[in-house]
């Protein structure tokens, strides 16, 4: 077993020489240790490379000791074994190592070497793509040693940015700005998987990685035996997507398809989905601790999921993007429904959006901003966004500003 980590090791220290990452806009802090959750084939792994290579920039990559335990010669390594990587790294170098572990997850019972880890002093970072196991973890065996960072799907200025295009605040007045919208179709339609970025067949892959998503994280890990009625719950969930959602709703919508489900599994494969990062929620924010359970709005974490369940829904669409994006910023964004609404509102910031894919027809312009000015008065905020999908303008009388804007601009 030694021997295999010591082959591990040297060979990924040699593959690490040929890498040539592009940054992500990720910030972290290099005296911290990580744990990096997030949607499968988000870029996790990648961007363990990208830390490798601006943080600790070696000639020869001997100061790292770099694990990935998808590798299928790892399938019978068990928590018992962990600290033979150890060993095999002192008996080739002489050094304390900088230790990555890519989908520690796979291994049960890691966490106390982990935690070993953090206590001796090392500098370590690990992967994962469960949230209860790495997320929760972290908050209780780990709390105080790790950071829990996210990753999501590529931003669109990371997209931009890995398909060599560039952007600045002047874009939308260059030749740049026809290469940034036909970028910004694809992106929101097929999201942001980096491998996304090199590949003419998106759907194909999407498929594949839903695939792996709902066999292999969810029916497979939480052992359900109804995929059926998982399969309907996603498709009504992203039917769904932009309208409040009650789990009572969804179990007659269930229901209407002679399928049959109780509330305390729906409630159940709910949080399976959100563990497995294939969608978020937001709360209402009027809304009374009891109802904040039962009624959310609904969205899937990669517009390129989302749209394997629709058929031309660009409204939804935009308004699942601009969720996402809310959430990659760090932000606790809530709706507002209350006699008006408005997609989201985050407190911290004074901030609110209301997402429209056009406001040109007349009743919608009046409906979007009926609804915006009186959020604005009933929460004494002067500004607020409309995010579309093309248009742009300022709105301003004596009491607000309202400034419409495309959602790409936004996005940059």
């Amino acid at each position: 077993m030694k021997d295999l980590f010591k082959n591990l090791i040297i060979s990924r220290q040699e593959w690490l020489k040929t890498l040539q990452p592009i940054i992500r806009d990720i910030f972290i802090e290099k005296q911290m240790n990580y744990a990096f959750t997030g949607l499968r084939r988000a870029g996790k792994s990648y961007f363990l490379y990208q830390i490798i290579q601006t943080l600790y920039n070696a000639n020869n990559y001997e100061d790292i000791l770099l694990v990935n335990f998808e590798d299928e010669r790892l399938l019978e390594v068990t928590h018992n074994d962990l600290n033979l990587i150890l060993e095999a790294y002192y008996e080739l170098y002489d050094k304390k190592p900088i230790i990555f572990l890519d989908e520690i997850q796979n291994i049960q019972e890691w966490q106390k070497f982990v935690r070993r880890l953090a206590d001796d002093g090392y500098r370590v970072y690990i992967t994962g793509s469960n949230a209860e196991m790495l997320s929760h973890e972290i908050a209780s065996i780990l709390g105080g040693r790790f950071i829990n960072r996210e990753i999501l799907p590529l931003s669109f200025k990371e997209y931009l940015t890995f398909n060599e295009i560039s952007f600045s605040s002047k874009s939308k007045y260059s030749q740049e700005r026809f290469k940034i919208k036909s970028a910004y179709d694809s992106y929101l339609y097929y999201g942001g998987f980096p491998e996304l970025t090199r590949l003419e067949r998106k759907r194909d892959f999407l498929s594949s990685v839903y695939q792996k998503l709902f066999y292999g994280d969810i029916i497979t890990r939480y052992k359900i035996s109804n995929a059926t009625v998982l399969k309907l719950l996603i498709k009504k969930i992203a039917e769904s997507v932009n309208n409040e959602t009650s789990v009572n709703r969804i179990k007659n919508l269930i229901k209407s398809t002679g399928a049959s489900i109780g509330s305390n599994t729906l409630f159940d494969y709910l949080v399976y989905l959100e563990q497995s990062f294939i969608i978020g929620s937001i709360t209402n924010f009027y809304s009374k601790f009891t109802e904040k359970e039962t009624n959310k709005k609904y969205y899937f974490l990669d517009n390129g999921i989302l749209g394997l369940f629709l058929y031309d829904q660009d409204t939804k669409l935009l308004e699942n993007q601009i969720y996402i994006e809310l959430r990659r910023r760090g932000l606790q964004p809530y709706f507002l429904k209350r006699n008006i609404e408005v997609d989201f509102y985050v407190p911290e910031n004074n901030l609110l959006i209301q997402v429209s894919y056009s406001i040109k027809d007349i009743e919608t312009r009046k409906r979007e901003l009926n609804a915006l000015k009186k959020a604005m008065k009933d929460l004494t905020i002067q500004e607020a966004l409309i995010i579309t999908y093309d248009e742009e303008e300022i709105i301003e009388d004596e009491e607000f500003l309202i400034k419409v804007i495309p959602a790409r601009q936004w996005l940059i």
